[in-house]
């Protein structure tokens, strides 16, 4: 029975995982930081620990979901982010082929700096500008170094079972008539569920690289908001205003869209993402928001 170690399983793509793969035959080792029923504590900082659990698991497939996301806090948390993103999939990687496993890695859209007007694949040249997206790109850097079989899927604007942008504004919307949001950064909103099928199409293979695995389609995140007001049937207003308007600590990339060419050639009409719109729909109906 194949073995899959899920690091981060408490988050939105860790559990979207779990659904995904429920009807699976594997043996799933669930990690966190926090130890919890059927979760086994991994501090994916610490070398010495990653290693002797996955020696100890000996998992075929480890599955990186853990990561330090608050790209705000980023700025001001350098070292923190850099042990979580960029250290902790060193570790894994070297973990990983210890055992000769495949190691699945989840990166980002702010490893390009969105100065392009067009949509970036994965053969594109890369340049963060945020501590959130300098620190993932090491971690890639790391997973490229260290894991042999590797897959790093970069993904962008996630929502799932968690705190998400979709929860933040139709919280918002119960006190507020209207609500200021972004509308010159854009990006394709992707859902936890969606990435999870992608990962668990392309795990079973040996089509290993750099992919980017997001939904189709793009929009600002103030198009974004209108959109879950419109599925929600709210009749809150959303209000563009700019980046600098907002004024956010982080630098974030105004153009991040994403091309999955690689997955287009790897798996032609196999396999597709969902177009955004749609994916949300399902989301919201699913009841998850």
């Amino acid at each position: 029975m194949k073995k899959i170690l899920i690091t981060g399983c408490n988050g939105q793509l860790g559990r979207a995982l779990k659904t995904e793969y429920a009807k699976d035959e594997a043996e799933f080792i669930n990690t966190d930081v926090a130890e919890g029923e059927g979760i086994v504590s991994l501090d994916i900082t610490d070398v010495e620990a990653v290693i002797s659990c996955v020696e100890t698991y000996r998992p075929d497939v480890i599955i990186n979901c853990a990561a330090h996301t608050n790209v705000d806090a980023c700025e001001s948390q350098w070292d923190l982010a850099y042990r979580i993103n960029a250290i902790g999939a060193r570790n894994l990687s070297i973990a990983a082929a210890k055992v000769d496993a495949k190691l699945m890695h989840v990166s980002t859209d702010y490893v390009f700096p969105g100065t392009s007007p067009s949509p970036r694949t994965e053969f594109d040249a890369t340049g963060p500008i945020s501590a959130y997206g300098k620190t993932k790109y090491e971690g890639e850097n790391f997973v490229k170094e260290f894991a042999p079989k590797h897959f790093i899927l970069r993904t962008a604007w996630l929502y799932g079972d968690g705190k998400n942008f979709v929860r933040t504004m139709l919280k918002l919307s119960e006190t507020h008539d209207t609500i200021t949001v972004v509308s010159d950064q854009f990006g394709s909103p992707t859902s936890a569920a969606e990435l999870a099928r992608m990962i668990h199409f392309l795990e079973p293979t040996e089509n290993y690289g750099t992919y980017h695995a997001t939904c189709e389609g793009q929009c600002s995140w103030a198009d974004f908001a209108v959109e879950i007001f419109r599925l929600a049937g709210k009749s809150t207003t959303v209000k563009y205003v700019t980046t600098e308007e907002y004024n956010s600590p982080a630098k974030r990339p105004a153009y991040s869209v994403l091309d999955n060419y690689m997955l287009r050639l790897v798996a032609g009409d196999a396999f597709k993402m969902a177009d955004w719109k749609d994916a949300l729909a399902t989301y919201m109906k699913d009841g998850i928001a």
